[in-house]
Order: structure tokens, then sequence, then C-alpha cells
């Protein structure tokens, strides 16, 4: 019995299984373990196949941190939507930033970039967040708010993510606290968008 043949996958759909392949090494082995060769021996793929789609190590981590931050934020949009019709909370919202940036590697993806010489590290995140901003069609609305209180949140998760552990028990401080400061803050904001959702 004949198998049929495999269906050639096009280039995003390459770089789609390279990206998720890049996501599982760096949860099991970190970021530094996110290498061309290590991507390329995972999907069967010749270094040369992911200098093409990538460029280099750099424009790898690059793309990794742009899908990272896009799932995350696609998420996150869901949550708040969901926040605003009262089905969620904002603990929903702040636990899943905080997790991007933790258990998700996306904190330890970004201080290896940065350390590694790659300033932009942090575009990807940046432009995600935008993205979320323009697709709940929130910034016109709560405008500069909106934009300090994401800056606070994602500062506060990657501090959280680098060193929280250890600061929150060398002050004595449950390892939650940080989640539950920026609980605390986002609470506002989101009675906020409540008040204006019930104006509409």
């Amino acid at each position: 019995m004949s198998s049929l043949p495999r269906r050639r996958l096009s280039p995003e759909e390459s770089r789609l299984v390279a990206l998720e392949a890049a996501r599982e090494i760096l949860l099991e082995s970190g970021p530094q373990a996110v290498t061309l060769k290590a991507v390329a021996t995972r999907i069967g793929k010749t270094h040369a196949n992911l200098l093409h789609h990538f460029g280099s190590a750099s424009g790898l981590q690059r793309a990794l941190a742009t899908f990272h931050a896009r799932s995350i934020c696609e998420t996150i949009a869901a949550t708040v939507l969901k926040t605003r019709a009262g089905t969620a909370t904002s603990r929903d919202i702040v636990d899943l930033t905080f997790d991007a940036f933790d258990q998700e590697g996306g904190g330890a993806l970004a201080a290896w970039m940065l350390a590694s010489g790659n300033e932009d590290a942090l575009d990807p995140i940046v432009e995600s967040i935008h993205d979320l901003v323009d697709q709940l069609s929130l910034a016109p609305l709560i405008g500069e708010e909106l934009q300090e209180s994401t800056l606070a949140l994602v500062l506060m998760a990657l501090g959280d993510a680098l060193m929280g552990g250890p600061l929150a028990s060398s002050l004595g401080l449950p390892r939650s606290r940080a989640r539950d400061l920026a609980e605390a803050r986002l609470d506002a904001i989101v009675e906020r968008w409540r008040a204006i959702d019930l104006q509409d």
C-alpha cells in the first residue's frame, strides 16, 4: 500500500513550524538554546533552510519574540473583552501577562536578546501591544491612561520574571505580591472600560 505524497509546506507554513519548534526549545532549555542549528535539527531541516527564513540567529530570536508576543496579545485581547463584559477579571489579564514573561519564557528571551546586543529585543512586544490597543479600540477613549497602565503591567511582569522570586523573598513578601499590586492598578482602568461601554 503506497502512502500519499507529503504536501509541500508554503514558506509561511515552514516559518510557523520553525517558530513552534523554537518556542518548544525555549521552554525546555532556555533562550541560549534557541539556535538555527537546534531548530533545524528539531524539524528535520538544514541550517541553510533556516538561514533562508530568518537570516541569522538574532533574526530567529526576533521572529520568535514577535510570534510569542502576538500569540500572547491575542489571548489577552480575548480576556480583555471578557473582562469588559464582566465574565473575566483584571487578575486574569495580570496572570496571562506575568505568565507570558515567566512560565512561557518571554522575559528570559528578551533578557537574552538584550544581553546578546539585540537592542530592539522589546520592539516585538511593544508592537504587539500597540496592535492590541488598536484592536480593542480603547486608545481614543482612555488614551494615555491605558498606555501608562500597559507600561506598568509589562514592566512589572518582565521584572517579576527576571528577579521577582529572589526579591520578594529578600523583602519577606509573598511571591504573588507583584501580581497583587498589578491587579489593584488594573482594577481601576477596568472599571473605566466598563463605564465607557455602558455609555455607548
